[in-house]
């Protein structure tokens, strides 16, 4: 009964509140302060804790649109078990989306049962069948003219005086069930009490592979510089090997003060180049191009030819200057000063990097620095530029990072943001709360199973997979592991199918990659002797012993089976040996299941019984049922039975087996299976 209350002289009704509680909404970031992620054509699964007093039936949707749409669209929630919701709806286009949950008594649906329940028990109903008439009668006003003369009529029947069980065979008719579903009461619906926001972003957000090369070190003969031109020739060689995102370090002007020389030396040469990362010179700084790689017309060309090569320039975006940079003569205010009036360069100790200054985010002139930094990423983007890996993000406040991805995404919703952030995990997963499209990981450090499944299952099985996608680097300039430098060749191979398999992106750092490059600066350093940050090398890219075919063969997989184009559908799977590790995919529809065995041992045979829960799988049940599987790497294809069945690996033959399931088929003629 609706409650009565005094408004100057008037009496005003107001209906009583809903009875329906909404709590544990999932997915949800923090309360709702951070979107999700999804990209174009993902599905976005929402369950819901609902329930009310009593045992009144309920009915729910999830409700989703673009961000600033008049309208929502709906998606049926329906019940598991202990008061838990769910159900799923697709995000069709890039942008900003909003959802949430709504939830009411369905008092047809409580109806129904009750005089199902009646009726069954041979009880007389003939005053349910007069509530079930008011019911109708109510539905049919709410109803499509196609619909509202059907529940008039049935209304009729319902509460008229036709022989009884002829009025309980129709209040019971599914299709009354079903039509009444369509126009249910909603008038004291409970609505979740925030909107949730998704952020959907095109294919390549989650599904890559990138190649990064230094653009000084393309040219084919030795002793020369590099350049755009040379980097152009290089984009079929790239291409072939099946990547698709070309990652450049930093293309911009290097200072001169305090120029690093080979080695990280503090004592360079005349003609050595310095660190890419040192950014800015007289020739300007983040908008203007090292005038040894060429114009910015010559820029221009490059990413053109990368198009139609299939790949996209991703450009290094690293907010740190030289001393020559012309941000450190025009606004001197935007860097941290000692008390000597010198500015400070950075530092991680014991690491000094006299060549560069850090930004001071916290000075009074914040919002024109803010505007400046941000139109950097505009600049790029007119020149065609989409993807930026930014350097040490988590060196500058999140909060500016909120704002700027934010700025750039919503005029450029194809921008995508890759967080260089090896750092602690609270603030890797702040950076990717705030918008980071990627972000490095830990990956690099997971070398044994134990680690790798624990690693893999947090990315994949919690809610970190809703907001963080890992971009799995099997090395970088910066990063040359242990297992790299002593495991040779099975450990690149190793490393490849462990990065391109277990994440739907990954990358690697070429040419030194594919060339099994292994020596570090000195033992127990994991920086490269002679890296390319401080010199120009040469790399010929045609040697006999390249991984190049076998990084072709990976990537071609990768493109060829949906099942690997996501991180949320990794699965572990037993096996019996701590130096191997096994782990599946598969599509939603079970038509494409991969299943990846890898020889974690890069020195020694090793092999074990691997056990596939092949009834998930959609395999059926019991030792004697069989199945193909092909090795998609050597092409060999082996009959397996049941759960259990055993592998072997030679780390020098091939460390590992990217297996696709294929299914027997009975037809009239013979057993086929299907693709």
């Amino acid at each position: 009964m609706a409650s009565e209350v005094t408004k100057g002289a008037k009496a005003v009704s107001r209906p009583a509140p809903s009875r329906v509680i909404i709590e544990g909404v999932e997915p949800e970031i923090d309360g709702g302060r951070f979107p999700i992620k999804r990209t174009v054509g993902e599905e976005v699964a929402v369950s819901a804790d609902i329930f009310t007093d009593g045992h009144d039936s309920l009915a729910a949707v999830v409700k989703y649109r673009p961000l600033g749409a008049p309208e929502w669209f709906e998606a049926p929630l329906t019940p598991l078990v202990n008061d838990r919701w769910t159900g799923a709806f697709t995000v069709d286009r890039m942008g900003r989306f909003q959802y949430t949950v709504e939830a009411w008594v369905d008092w047809f649906a409580t109806w129904f049962k009750e005089i199902g329940k009646k009726s069954a028990a041979g009880q007389d109903v003939a005053s349910e069948l007069l509530e079930g008439s008011v019911l109708v009668r109510g539905a049919a006003v709410r109803a499509a003219a196609s619909d509202a003369d059907w529940l008039r009529q049935r209304a009729e029947v319902l509460g008229g005086s036709e022989d009884q069980a002829l009025r309980v065979a129709a209040a019971l008719d599914p299709e009354l069930a079903a039509i009444m579903t369509r126009y249910p009461d909603r008038s004291r619906a409970q609505v979740y009490d925030r909107n949730l926001e998704i952020m959907v972003e095109r294919e390549r957000a989650r599904f890559g592979a990138w190649y990064e090369m230094f653009p000084r070190s393309a040219a084919q003969e030795p002793g020369r510089h590099g350049t755009f031109r040379d980097t152009e020739s290089r984009l079929s060689y790239v291409a072939g090997m099946g990547f698709n995102v070309l990652y450049l370090p930093p293309i911009h002007p290097i200072g001169r003060a305090f120029r690093k020389g080979p080695n990280n030396s503090l004592t360079p040469a005349p003609a050595d180049p310095g660190s890419p990362w040192a950014i800015g010179g007289p020739e300007g700084g983040h908008t203007a191009v090292h005038p040894e790689l060429g114009t910015l017309e010559d820029f221009d060309r490059l990413v053109a030819a990368a198009k139609r090569h299939g790949l996209e320039i991703a450009l290094d975006i690293a907010f740190q200057c030289s001393p020559d940079h012309p941000y450190v003569r025009e606004h001197p205010q935007w860097f941290r000063h000692r008390p000597d009036g010198t500015i400070k360069y950075a530092e991680n100790p014991p690491k000094k990097y006299q060549d560069i200054y850090p930004i001071d985010f916290e000075n009074d002139d914040w919002e024109a620095l803010r505007a400046e930094l941000r139109d950097v990423f505009l600049f790029w983007v007119e020149r065609g530029v989409s993807i930026f890996r930014v350097d040490n993000p988590h060196t500058k406040p999140f909060r500016f990072w909120d704002w700027v991805i934010r700025e750039v995404w919503d005029r450029h919703p194809d921008a995508i943001f890759l967080a260089e952030a090896f750092t602690r995990p609270k603030v890797m997963h702040r950076l990717a709360k705030g918008g980071y499209s990627q972000s490095y990981s830990y990956f690099t450090w997971r070398n044994t199973k134990g680690s790798l499944t624990e690693y893999f299952t947090e990315l994949t099985q919690t809610e970190t997979v809703d907001y963080m996608r890992p971009n799995l680097f099997a090395n970088t300039p910066d990063i040359l592991h242990e297992f790299l430098q002593v495991g040779g060749r099975p450990a690149f191979q190793i490393r490849l199918v462990l990065a391109a398999t277990l994440g739907a992106t990954y990358g690697i750092y070429g040419p030194p990659f594919e060339q099994c490059v292994g020596t570090p600066w000195k033992p127990g350093s994991e920086e490269y002797l002679d890296s390319e940050k401080y010199q120009v090398r040469h790399w010929d890219v045609d040697r006999h012993d390249s991984l190049r075919t076998f990084v072709a063969r990976i990537n071609a997989i990768r493109r060829e089976n949906p099942a690997l184009h996501f991180d949320r559908n990794l699965r572990f799977h037993h096996v019996d040996n701590e130096q191997m590790i096994v782990y599946g995919k598969a599509t939603a529809d079970l038509s494409n299941i991969i299943v990846v065995v890898v020889n974690l041992d890069p020195f020694h045979v090793q092999s074990g019984w691997v056990r596939l829960p092949i009834h998930e799988l959609g395999l059926g049940s019991g030792p004697e049922v069989s199945y193909q599987v092909h090795d998609l790497i050597s092409e060999a294809r082996y009959l397996w039975y049941g759960e259990t069945n055993f592998v072997m690996l030679d780390p020098q033959a091939c460390p590992a087996h990217i297996f696709r399931i294929r299914r027997w088929v009975k037809t009239e003629r013979d057993f086929d299976y299907f693709m």
